[in-house]
């Protein structure tokens, strides 16, 4: 499959039917600090739900130094019921403690620097530095990493392997738009399971790998 070209264009055109990723919508508007709280928030849970306990907690609380007078207890009744919130609790805390420490409370534009923070996976620090930054990088998570190799275009095992094939073979023009295109297209059209193959418009570029059961 050599279309990516195309499958970008269709992509964007297909996704204007569609709610874009909170995480996205969090960068249009917010600091890298509010954009990598969300992040964590986002980790293992629903848009629906990460939108409204980032909201919650943006509130009480949008800077370091002011997340840090907040009691843990406190940020987990704030955030529940997002998948693990009493861990993100204690991350955040510890987040914003070194932050302030060791960032003059800057939250740094490096994926590097951001794996050194306690919860923070190449996901998170692809977005932070993509979306909070618009630097180069590429995030892959589990929309990413199946439907990517679902099209075929890519061979991999695990997001982490998926991002590195991809940063040899996608061009550098779509590193930062990727993540955003497949998340809402995953999450929408080309589900996990018994995806809507028969109304997708890059059912011509795709191999269908992996794909048993469609609609």
């Amino acid at each position: 499959m050599d279309k990516i070209d195309d499958i970008v264009t269709i992509l964007k055109r297909e996704n204007k039917k569609y709610i874009v990723p909170i995480v996205t919508i969090v960068s249009m508007t917010k600091s890298p600090f509010m954009v990598l709280i969300s992040c964590l928030l986002s980790l293992r849970t629903k848009d629906k739900t990460t939108s409204t306990a980032s909201q919650r907690l943006f509130k009480l609380a949008n800077t370091p130094e002011e997340m840090v007078r907040l009691t843990k207890r406190e940020i987990e009744k704030t955030i529940y019921p997002v998948g693990f919130y009493r861990i993100k609790a204690g991350n955040i805390l510890s987040i914003c403690h070194d932050l302030i420490k060791k960032y003059d409370s800057k939250v740094p534009d490096t994926i590097d620097e951001l794996l050194k923070f306690k919860g923070v996976g190449r996901k998170t620090a692809n977005l932070v530095v993509t979306l909070g930054y618009k630097k180069p990088g590429i995030c892959v998570d589990t929309h990413v990493h199946r439907i990517i190799n679902r099209w075929g275009y890519v061979k991999t095992k695990t997001p982490e392997e998926t991002e590195f094939a991809l940063r040899e073979k996608l061009p550098s023009k779509y590193w930062l738009i990727i993540n955003d295109l497949l998340v809402t297209y995953g999450q929408n059209l080309c589900k996990p399971i018994s995806p809507h193959c028969s109304i997708c418009q890059i059912n011509k570029f795709c191999k269908r790998v992996g794909v048993d059961r469609s609609r």
